[in-house]
Order: C-alpha cells, then sequence, then structure tokens
C-alpha cells in the first residue's frame, strides 16, 4: 500500500510538473520571447527586439525539411511583396551542420533574414515540435498566429493574416 501511495505521488509530481513546464510553451497572445542569434552567412549578432514595430514571420526550420522546400520561395515572394509595409520574415535554421543550411539555401535563395539555433536553445524555448513551425508576430512583438507545417496552399490563409496586422 505505501509503495501504491509513492507511486501516485510520484505521477502527481510529474503531472503537475509537466503542467507547469507546458505553460512557458510560446502560445497565442503571450509576448515572443527575445533573442539574439547569429545571422547564418556572417555570424552577425541579430536580435529580434531589431524587428520591433514590424511584422515578424518567425519560421523554425531545417534543410532536412521537405515542407520547407515549398514554404522557402513563397515567403521570399511574400517577404518581397509586403516588405515596403514593415514586414519581416525571420527564419532560424536547426541544422547541426551549416554546410547543409548553406546548401538549401543555395538551392533555395531567399532575401530575408537567416539565422542559425544550430543547439535548438530557441526552439526549445518557442516549443518547437515540427517543422517547420512558425510564429507571426504583431508590431508589440505579441505572438498572434501558430503554424505547423507548410503546404503550397498555406500561404492563402496567412497572408490576409499578415496584411491585417500590418493595417494595425
Amino acid at each position: 500500500m505505501k509503495l501504491n501511495k509513492k507511486l501516485r505521488s510520484f505521477a502527481f509530481v510529474m503531472l503537475t510538473g509537466a503542467t507547469c513546464l507546458s505553460a512557458h510553451a510560446t502560445d497565442v497572445g503571450q509576448p515572443a520571447p527575445q533573442f539574439t542569434l547569429p545571422t547564418l552567412q556572417q555570424d552577425q549578432p541579430t536580435a529580434l527586439k531589431q524587428f520591433a514595430g514590424k511584422v515578424v514571420y518567425l519560421d523554425f526550420w531545417a534543410s532536412w525539411c521537405a515542407p520547407c522546400r515549398t514554404s522557402f520561395p513563397l515567403l521570399n515572394k511574400l517577404h518581397e511583396k509586403l516588405k515596403a509595409k514593415g514586414f519581416e520574415v525571420v527564419a532560424i535554421n536547426l541544422d547541426e551542420d551549416k554546410a547543409n543550411a548553406e546548401k538549401f539555401l543555395k538551392e533555395f535563395p531567399v532575401s530575408f533574414t537567416v539565422l542559425r539555433d544550430a543547439k535548438g536553445e530557441w526552439a526549445d524555448q518557442f516549443v518547437v515540435e515540427s517543422m517547420p513551425t512558425s510564429f507571426i508576430i504583431d508590431k508589440q512583438g505579441v505572438v498572434q498566429n501558430i503554424h505547423h507545417g507548410f503546404t503550397s496552399e498555406d500561404i492563402k490563409e496567412l497572408e490576409p493574416k499578415i496584411t491585417a496586422l500590418l493595417g494595425k
């Protein structure tokens, strides 16, 4: 009986702890965690706060991610279309081997900011569980949308959300 009670107590503690951990996950309506990461090509430190006052599409990706091959060209077009209105795409690469990310970018060149998080520390902070995972952050730095995966049809859903935030 004592063992059973201890197991129940242990299970309760574990469940409570897991609930507390998930409360720290980045969620819609919460301020985006602030970070500074190096750019992929030049190792130039870049902070999320540098984009304050803009609508940011924060995209966690990796070179092995098949949907990223679809998202990058479409996000690049959207960035080119809306950047003059205050829209930025910030892509955070999670590859451990920088060469893989560089090879991907040769195949899918982009004009937006590409950062590197080889240890996945910020992916953990944002609780990225699938590739790609993106966060639309408003001009005040608050997460307004979280998107998992990517298909060519997704851009039709994302563009109006971004455009609406640009108008605010």
